[in-house]
């Protein structure tokens, strides 16, 4: 019998189960006249497997739970904010009266969710500082997108034309010059300095001289991917805006800054906010996101539309005056801006606050318990902000992939490995808020019996995982013949 499984009870395969003439579902006796179906629509040879309704139930729950999910087990991916969404949330998303409302209802039968979607914006734009918020993005790369599409759209209405380089320092999201690419813009990598911050030499030399009049704006992380945060933040806005150009900044990280610092009082233009990150809404999977945007005044007019407005009789749909346009269908993704709004009145400015705090103290607290033996990066000696970048270069041969597999073996998700790339054999880890002590205790001492057994038994890492569904995979020829499709 050929298994799924590897160290676990076997799971077969659906085909191999099948029994002749078993069925799950008893159809009722027509009650109409029969009709042929028709003969091209018909297939002998799908082998499909004949079994009962108890099986097939028992057959994929089993798979289910082989996955990793955040509701079973600690999930720390650096950079991703895997922390747990509140089930009420989920409730407030599921009230009839959102999920049955159409987007092509008529905007008075939806004064409701038109003015859920009001209050949303406003809350972001008292959290962050911006004047104007759109949440039309369906993503954090979507929203980067809005992004530099405002800002190419704020200098063409000024004729500066020439402004087409995008400046992006080397420690930022994959997203930033591909959303630049997508644009019609430029990406230039200004390079880190020793301490991990912006390069300011760097940075004023691409925004000095003849080379300023085409500076069109820089993309900034901040706290950034090593997180940290950035000291020079204020100067580099500077530098950039007596060049001409405007500050996107990525809000990936805000849920380290949330309630405690507003962006746009650092002098950022836009920056987009991850509601699947920041605000406890689903997250991962190739679900649905959000990643609204928010807009100082230079590029409040042309800020993604429509957004919800307030009128004296009610609430109503606005385009901006030189809006760039729609870049999602209808409104957004509705469920998941229902359930952000929920997180947000739930823990109202003190609760977010300590929202931010807690992910800065778990991942102090971790870092601190791993240091010995996992080293951070960059920024030693530095406060972490919501997570921390270490390196899995633990002994000779043994790499961050190794560690990464081994901790599966001991029931852990693997943090982010191999990004930022500026860190050799990175290792990032972020715990988030909702993570408690004891799990942090649990998964740092996990972290350092590996630490041990590399020096010991470094082929135990190396062949790792050992008791899962699936040993290690040959990723080099996953990426190169892919199977893209099921056979039987």
């Amino acid at each position: 019998m050929t298994s799924l499984s590897k160290g676990h009870p076997e799971i077969p395969l659906l085909q191999e189960s099948s029994v002749s003439g078993r069925v799950a579902v008893v159809l009722p006796r027509l009650d109409v006249e029969e009709t042929p179906v028709p003969s091209d629509l018909l297939r002998g040879d799908l082998p499909l497997p004949e079994m009962d309704e108890l099986s097939v139930v028992r057959h994929f729950t089993l798979l289910s739970q082989r996955n990793f999910s955040i509701d079973g087990q600690f999930y720390p991916l650096g950079s991703c904010t895997m922390k747990y969404n509140p089930k009420m949330n989920e409730a407030a998303a599921n009230l009839p009266g959102f999920r049955r409302s159409h987007p092509l209802a008529p905007e008075a039968d939806s004064q409701g969710s038109i003015a859920l979607l009001f209050q949303l914006q406003s809350c972001l734009s008292a959290l962050t500082g911006f004047k104007a918020v759109s949440l039309q993005p369906a993503a954090g790369a979507h929203g980067e997108l809005a992004g530099v599409l405002m800002i190419r759209a704020y200098h063409a209405s000024r004729g500066d034309a020439k402004r087409v380089r995008v400046l992006i320092p080397d420690s930022a999201h994959g997203t930033n010059p591909a959303s630049c690419a997508m644009a019609g813009l430029t990406a230039e990598t200004i390079p880190s300095d020793a301490s991990g911050g912006v390069d300011l030499a760097a940075l004023e030399a691409a925004c000095s001289g003849e080379a300023a009049a085409t500076v069109a704006g820089l993309m900034i992380t901040n706290p950034s991917t090593l997180g940290l945060f950035e000291r020079n933040i204020e100067r580099i806005v500077k530098v950039v805006h007596d060049a001409g150009g405007l500050v996107y900044g990525d809000g990936a990280n805000m849920n380290a800054l949330v309630g405690v610092l507003k962006p746009a009082e650092l002098g950022f233009d836009v920056m987009h906010f991850n509601l699947h990150k920041t605000f406890a809404t689903p997250h991962g999977g190739g679900g649905p996101g959000a990643g609204a945007v928010g807009v100082g005044a230079a590029l409040e007019d042309f800020l993604v539309g429509p957004v919800a407005v307030r009128t004296t009789e009610g609430y109503s749909f606005s385009v901006p005056k030189h809006s760039i346009g729609r870049l999602k269908a209808f409104h957004g993704n509705f469920g998941v801006l229902v359930r952000a709004y929920a997180y947000i009145r739930t823990l109202g400015a003190d609760g977010l606050r300590r929202v931010a705090e807690n992910a800065v103290l778990n991942a102090n607290y971790l870092r601190v318990l791993v240091e010995s033996a996992y080293p951070v990066a960059y920024g030693e000696g530095r406060r972490s902000m919501h997570e921390f970048v270490s390196s899995g270069e633990l002994a000779p041969g043994v790499h961050t992939l190794d560690v990464a597999k081994r901790l599966i073996d001991y029931g852990y998700h693997p943090p982010t490995i191999y990004f930022p790339l500026i860190v050799k054999e990175a290792l990032m880890v972020e715990p988030t808020e909702t993570e408690t002590k004891k799990t942090l205790d649990a998964f740092a001492e996990v972290l350092l019996k590996i630490a041990e057994e590399a020096k010991s038994d470094p082929d135990l890492l190396k062949n790792a995982p050992h008791d899962t569904p699936v040993g290690r995979l040959d990723e080099t020829a996953a990426a190169r013949k892919p199977v893209l499709r099921y056979r039987c």
